[in-house]
């Protein structure tokens, strides 16, 4: 079983940038695949980025690609969303979720455990 714990959200100007965090506990953090996902009020939740166990490979949405980046620290079990050029758009809940297949693509299913979310919300 693998626990997942989101921190760093908070209230951020257009413009800013922010460094989420992903606690991983119960598993070694080597031995899967991380994903970001979002969700805004009213919306689906969506893919924003992923990494692969050991190898950094990463995987990024249109909307993300350039201004957000997914990296690891295994030694810490943590995988961190730095986000910068912050939009209002990118306001929404922010989750982590492990791949237990190494999977680093969009499709939720394909993780296995989720946290509880980090709120980011932009102002204009």
């Amino acid at each position: 079983q693998v626990q997942l714990v989101e921190s760093g959200g908070g209230l951020v100007q257009a413009g800013g940038s922010l460094r989420l965090s992903c606690a991983a506990s119960g598993r070694n953090a080597s031995t899967f695949a991380v994903g970001w996902f979002r969700q805004a009020p009213g919306k689906e939740r969506e893919f924003v980025a992923a990494i692969k166990a050991n190898f950094r490979i990463t995987y990024y949405s249109d909307s993300a690609k350039a201004r957000f980046i997914v990296s690891r620290d295994n030694a810490k079990n943590t995988v961190y969303l730095q986000m910068n050029s912050l939009k209002p758009e990118d306001t929404a809940l922010y989750y982590c979720a492990a791949s237990l297949i190494n999977y680093i693509g969009p499709a939720m299913r394909e993780y296995n455990h989720w946290g509880q979310g980090t709120q980011v919300t932009v102002s204009s």
